[in-house]
């Protein structure tokens, strides 16, 4: 790992004979598609094939698409039967002419200088994925925490710090944030008919990939709360049949790749989530309340035999092992700790902390 400080990649016109597809998907989005298409067509990066996935929207979505593609030739657009995000990245895939591939989401946007930036980086630094920071859009702020650096990747460590969740690096499930060799992709498909559909495919290709670069700046804009957006659901029937069996399947292809450490570490990772699940459903006011809090426990009592393996990784916290234990003594016991901490425990925390800063400002 190469620490690069202040790096501005960028990349002159001249230079720019290497064409980018960027995929941007559309379902049902007529509010925001507008903004998310000239984001890219505004790239100051102008090589790119820009491939717009209409996925069946039944609103005005594809009429926009079209009138976009009627002002810009590097636009084309696929109208095509509903089948979810996955489908429609892999059609987009599929028909892409770049050696290189990024995609957006249709109702985020992109800085003017993303693909700029990312591919100057992929070219200096001879890497095959580019990934960058992203923003956090709130309908009330914006989170952007960017720092003015770079940092190179060899090899796994890109996995690693990935699988790791390693808050530092913001790489994140996420395919929207990176640019991709077509290569490192090659053969890589989303789960058709999925939700938490980048789980398995950002996994294999940083698993594929030997030099990554991750640009510390944002570069992409992520609406966090958008209202009917498939990211921003809670617990729900989809947590149950894709996301928790996509979590076994990065399990075992971890350990397909002769990654038992990481293997473990993402366990740790994924029973804690577990535990953060069951409490989210619990405090929850949905009519599936008690039929999710007793699958969740199910998944959990049927994972026990592994906890001691992957309580006992690298990066794990013991505090996090007793806590499974007290969950599986006693569900209820565990809330009543659970709630202890938040109100009690935390807020004490915080104002021990704050008393301690006013002395230490007044010496």
């Amino acid at each position: 790992m190469k620490v690069i400080e202040h790096y501005h990649p960028s990349i002159s016109i001249r230079e720019q004979t290497d064409l980018i597809s960027i995929i941007v998907t559309a379902y049902n989005i007529e509010e925001y598609i507008e903004r998310g298409v000239e984001s890219v067509r505004n790239q100051t990066y102008g090589n790119l094939d820009i491939i717009v996935v209409d996925d069946g929207s039944t609103d005005s979505t594809g009429t926009v698409c079209d009138r976009l593609a009627a002002k810009d030739a590097r636009i084309r657009v696929i109208h095509k039967e509903h089948g979810g995000p996955s489908e429609a990245r892999n059609v987009g895939i599929a028909d892409a002419k770049g050696a290189y591939i990024g995609f957006v989401d249709g109702d985020d946007w992109i800085d003017p200088d993303m693909y700029e930036k990312m591919f100057g980086a992929l070219k200096e630094q001879k890497a095959e994925v580019a990934i960058c920071r992203y923003r956090r859009v709130y309908r009330t702020n914006t989170v952007d925490q960017s720092k003015d650096r770079a940092v190179l990747f060899e090899g796994q460590e890109a996995l690693q710090y990935y699988v790791q969740e390693t808050p530092e690096y913001d790489i994140q499930n996420a395919a929207w944030n990176k640019l991709y060799k077509k290569e490192v992709i090659a053969g890589i498909d989303f789960p058709v008919g999925k939700w938490y559909e980048d789980i398995m495919f950002t996994t294999r290709a940083l698993g594929c990939a030997t030099r990554c670069i991750y640009l510390d700046s944002a570069c992409y804009n992520y609406i966090i709360d958008r209202e009917g957006s498939i990211m921003n659901a809670q617990i729900n029937s989809h947590t149950f049949t894709d996301q928790i069996p996509a979590y076994y399947e990065k399990t075992e292809f971890l350990k397909s790749l002769g990654r038992e450490d990481l293997a473990d570490i993402h366990d740790y990772f994924f029973y804690k989530r577990l535990l953060q699940f069951y409490v989210q459903v619990h405090n929850a006011d949905m009519p599936e309340r008690d039929s999710y809090l007793e699958q969740l426990a199910q998944v959990i009592r049927d994972n026990r035999e592994h906890y001691s393996k992957a309580y006992g990784c690298a990066v794990a916290d013991p505090r996090d092992y007793r806590k499974m234990k007290l969950f599986l003594r006693s569900p209820k016991q565990y809330l009543c700790s659970v709630r202890l901490d938040e109100r009690v425990i935390i807020p004490l925390k915080v104002r021990v902390k704050a008393v301690l800063r006013k002395i230490k400002h007044s010496q």
